[in-house]
């Protein structure tokens, strides 16, 4: 009994895996009799019914290429939206105009569904007639299927398939068919982008530079709202987090408006950071904050932690070293009504830590009483060296420990392209910290920045020994 399910699961399984490539039976067969020794007579007659019933596989006779444009451009640097235009031959249904609904209702999974390409165009010759253009994937050979035919006939309409004549255009095409059939053959096509406001950031690969103007042009005719399309230069610059850009197409104004979370910020993109793919990171670190709770932010660029950490009834302390950031930091904080509750610093980050961040601390943590639910958090948002930071906890402040409770938590962000980077960056923190993270500590995979490449934030409370220095006796 075993060997008969054995040998019926791998009839299955070859049969689906082979039947493209047209198996014969007796080939199985031998399988079988490889595998079983010996093959009872039902058994035979049974899986060769079986066999031979199952569904063959359907040739694809599609073409992948109808609506590719024309193939002239291939090569094109200077955008030219005339060349890009191409008639392709799409079956199609003559019927009247009155019923020109009820057969859109009848063959909805027939009729044309390409956005932005007419699914009923007028006839010229018959101003009584319209035409309703098929999806020409699904009705192959132009020819409707038997349940097709017989829905016209109850609509009196005659289920002849004809031929149409439909042009498409550059405005039919979508970005990433445009940019397939400009770049050379084979080599990748990049149509994605961060959204900054009305500005459109690439990162364009080499191969793709001398493309660079017909990309973002064609970038921006596709997407509404984008006036500017820049390009990544160089790589982001450590101290002050910016990096040089290339306007590719429209105006060059790179000061913009950006909403995230509900809260508005506005800033010169050229001049600070600001990543849109951290909306969700800023927002799941704001949500641990409770009203009445401390925020010290060390690397804050425009307010993405603390301006909603102020909308929160926060107390926050905000620091960066870049004079561009620190201005736009003002400024945010005035346009969302909170720089009273905000205190702005443009200083080092350690000098912020042991100057502000420890003056504050050593003045609130020896008041703070066991029922009271004051928390504080520090947060660390410089993934390429904010872990060599941390070194400046280490006997920040001096007398006898608070309770437990009390503990600042800081959330360190890093990047790592170690095999197991939650491991990596926890013991990269032990070694800056001197002392073990072990069970005091948890790891937030934020997101994935580029291939083995991760960025991580590592939560944990400072150990007492290490924040406090006793005083000598």
């Amino acid at each position: 009994l075993w060997r008969l399910g054995y040998c019926a699961r791998l009839l299955k399984t070859n049969h689906f895996r082979t039947a493209a490539s047209n198996t014969s039976f007796p080939a199985v067969w031998m399988l079988l009799a490889q595998h079983s020794g010996r093959i009872p007579g039902l058994f035979v007659v049974v899986k060769k019914s079986t066999f031979f019933t199952m569904p063959e596989t359907v040739e694809d006779k599609t073409n992948p290429e109808l609506y590719l444009p024309h193939p002239g451009v291939r090569g094109m640097t200077l955008l030219n939206r005339e060349a890009f235009k191409r008639t392709v031959v799409v079956p199609a249904l003559k019927v009247k105009k009155e019923i020109v609904h009820r057969v859109l209702k009848s063959l909805k999974h027939s009729v044309l569904q390409r956005p932005g390409l007419k699914r009923v165009v007028e006839d010229p010759e018959d101003e009584d007639s319209r035409f309703v253009i098929l999806d020409p994937h699904k009705v192959l050979e132009f020819s409707l299927g038997e349940s097709e035919q017989q829905v016209l006939k109850q609509l009196s309409v005659h289920p002849e398939v004809c031929e149409y004549h439909l042009e498409l255009t550059y405005e039919n095409f979508k970005s990433e068919e445009i940019l397939r059939a400009v770049l050379p053959q084979g080599q990748e096509v990049t149509s994605g982008f961060s959204r900054v406001g009305h500005i459109a950031h690439l990162n364009l690969r080499d191969h793709q530079l001398p493309y660079r103007h017909l990309i973002g042009q064609v970038i921006m005719d596709k997407n509404p709202g984008i006036t500017c399309v820049v390009n990544k230069t160089n790589i982001i610059d450590s101290t002050y987090r910016n990096f040089e850009m290339e306007v590719l197409a429209g105006e060059n104004n790179l000061v913009t408006k950006v909403k995230e979370n509900n809260i508005s910020y506005e800033l010169d993109f050229s001049k600070v950071y600001w990543n849109p793919r951290l909306s969700t990171e800023h927002g799941r670190v704001v949500e641990l904050l409770k009203a009445g709770d401390v925020l010290f932010d060390v690397f804050a660029g425009i307010g993405p932690f603390a301006i909603p950490a102020a909308k929160r009834h926060c107390r926050v302390f905000a620091n960066d070293l870049n004079p561009e950031s620190y201005t736009w930091l003002l400024h945010n904080c005035k346009l969302n009504k909170v720089a009273t509750k905000v205190k702005a610093f443009n200083m080092d980050g350690r000098d912020f830590l042991r100057g502000p961040v420890r003056e504050e601390l050593s003045k609130e943590l020896p008041l703070l009483k066991e029922e009271q639910k004051t928390a504080f958090h520090i947060v660390m948002n410089l993934p390429a060296l904010a872990v060599e930071f941390l070194d400046v906890f280490r006997h920040l402040l001096v007398g006898e420990p608070c309770s437990p409770a009390g503990l600042p938590t800081v959330h360190c962000y890093g990047f790592s392209k170690h095999s197991d980077p939650a491991r990596d960056i926890q013991e990269r923190a032990e070694a800056t910290l001197g002392t073990s993270l072990a069970g005091r500590c948890s790891t937030f995979l934020v997101r994935n920045v580029a291939p083995n490449k991760e960025m991580l934030c590592l939560s944990f409370q400072i150990p007492a020994d290490v924040l406090y220095k006793r005083p000598c006796p």
